[in-house]
């Protein structure tokens, strides 16, 4: 199927630059929120989102790039479109309720598709009436730089709906990877957590403090992932190398199944990051704008480099 309109419901941390993103490539979205502040926010983050498409040199089709429509009312969003992603928070019980309000609205050809980080598929398809037109679209933060977009069927999801997400992906320039198993948390978050379990683990047993940690992180294994993923590294390494050192060290490496208690203790302080001034490190208004200017022009050059031929 031909996906040209897209209905965008949630305008939080991700919908501005998922917006600004798809009508780069000529998609038309109506994008709604129940938050009017969310509303209100969306318009100056989509033109900051504009600026970034710019300098990565994202072109807009012959026809131009499309506009971001903001709807007032669900109804309207859904109305006439392709492609319906929903963008609410992270909460199964949010989602399910979002999904009984739009399916009755959707096109006979529509696909209903979530944003989810990690919930599984298959749990939220359940109490569809038609759930072989639902599957995931997890996109990377942030939308409007990272190119990869993961897609993943559920138990009930038709091979067609994941196949459609898929070359609509690659038809917009963007970078689809087709997640074979409906696991929690897919694969890119996976292996985030993964990582971060262990970081925190060192960072609460003393072995390091949190700032040697973001070094060693940047300038060590990530500065070698962004130009040679993992499993290409396994032969860059040797699997004899990799088989002699992990024959002891998986042994020690943190396994916990619960949450570590440095979280726990920074959120009954009040201090869960960027968006409180706080988190494992201190943030003035001023500090958190040059963060984000910074970082986005970083991705930015990085991203410029890996697409660079030869």
């Amino acid at each position: 199927m031909m996906i040209r309109r897209v209905a965008l419901i949630g305008l939080g941390t991700m919908g501005p630059g998922i917006a600004a993103r798809l009508a780069r490539s000529g998609i038309a979205v109506a994008a709604f929120d129940t938050a009017p502040a969310a509303t209100e926010r969306a318009p100056a983050m989509i033109e900051m989102a504009n600026g970034v498409l710019d300098a990565l040199g994202v072109a807009a089709p012959e026809g131009g790039a499309a506009s971001v429509r903001f709807a007032g009312s669900l109804a309207d969003a859904v109305e006439g479109a392709d492609l319906v992603l929903e963008n609410v928070p992270e909460e199964a019980e949010i989602k399910t309720a979002v999904y009984a309000e739009i399916e009755p609205l959707l096109a006979p050809n529509a696909i209903l598709a979530t944003d989810t980080s990690g919930i599984p598929i298959s749990k939220l398809q359940a109490g569809l009436a038609d759930p072989a037109r639902f599957a995931g679209m997890h996109w990377s933060n942030p939308p409007h730089i990272v190119p990869m977009i993961e897609v993943i069927g559920g138990e009930k999801t038709a091979p067609e709906t994941v196949a459609a997400l898929r070359d609509f992906i690659r038809d917009i320039g963007l970078l689809p990877v087709v997640v074979k198993k409906d696991v929690p948390g897919f694969v890119e978050n996976r292996v985030l957590y993964a990582l971060l379990r262990e970081v925190v683990d060192l960072v609460e047993r003393g072995v390091i403090e949190p700032e040697d940690i973001d070094t060693c992180v940047s300038w060590g294994i990530g500065y070698k992932l962004s130009v040679i993923g993992p499993m290409a590294l396994l032969d860059m390494a040797g699997m004899d190398i990799y088989h002699s050192v992990s024959s002891f060290l998986n042994a020690d490496l943190c396994t916990r199944a619960d949450v570590a208690p440095l979280t726990q203790q920074q959120i009954e302080a009040g201090r869960l990051g960027l968006k409180t001034g706080g988190g494992i490190y201190d943030y003035t208004p001023e500090t958190i704008a040059t963060l984000h200017k910074q970082r986005a022009g970083k991705l930015v050059a990085i991203r410029r480099i890996l697409e660079e031929k030869g």
